[in-house]
């Protein structure tokens, strides 16, 4: 008598194998965001999500292919998913958080692989050519081209002090504050961001408006002395 088909054996594989992909991934995403393309090896990776080297082969083809899918899973979806006028804060506090939060980290794996071989550098080019040009829509200028650059430079500007060179007080300075200065000054550059400056659960008296707010009650004292 034939043995009836083992669909519940062959389920269990399918989802052992899809969690093995996803912990690569994972594991990729971190260690190409903390060592950069070139210096994060396909041993490391596997060995962080506790698989064999040869699964990282079977299921991705190369080291390559497998940052490909690493830059889609993060700032291609995040360009996907974040509407236009949150995009630079969201993309900022996922490079404060540095990973502590579950964030997108593909902006740090940017920074940290710059100068890596020509297909790196074009794929992290066209990603940086994509978040520009949201960031672009912000503003209603003839330069709107060129903010959105702006603006995008000083994003990568601020991960590069914070994230690699790790220069103080930056390094170390509360997310909420960075994004509450930065923002606020970020206004005059992109007309169409929103003015609060201020994300989900941040205390108003420290968005950028409080910011503005003292520096104008300072001016107004200096001019008008009691």
């Amino acid at each position: 008598m034939a043995k009836p088909p083992q669909h519940g054996a062959a389920s269990a594989h399918r989802r052992d194998a899809q969690g093995t992909r996803l912990r690569l991934l994972e594991a990729a995403s971190e260690l190409f965001a903390e060592r950069g393309y070139e210096r994060a090896t396909v041993r490391d990776i596997a060995a962080r999500a506790g698989a064999n080297q040869a699964l990282l082969f079977r299921y991705f083809g190369s080291k390559k292919a497998l940052f490909g899918e690493v830059m889609a899973r993060g700032g291609q979806e995040q360009l996907r998913t974040t509407p236009a006028e949150r995009l630079f804060e969201v993309a900022l506090r996922g490079m404060l958080a540095g990973g502590r939060e579950g964030g997108d980290r593909s902006l740090e794996v940017c920074l940290r692989s710059i100068g890596g071989s020509d297909e790196i550098a074009d794929a992290l080019r066209g990603l940086g050519e994509e978040y520009a040009e949201v960031l672009a829509t912000l503003s209603e200028s003839d330069t709107g081209g060129l903010r959105g650059d702006l603006a995008l430079s000083w994003l990568l500007g601020i991960g590069l002090m914070r994230v690699v060179v790790a220069k103080e007080p930056l390094a170390s300075a509360d997310p909420d504050t960075v994004c509450s200065l930065v923002l606020g000054a970020l206004g005059g550059l992109l007309e169409s961001l929103p003015k609060d400056g201020r994300g989900d659960g941040e205390d108003g008296g420290a968005g950028a408006g409080g910011v503005a707010g003292e520096a104008g009650e300072g001016a107004e004292k200096d001019g008008n002395p009691e």
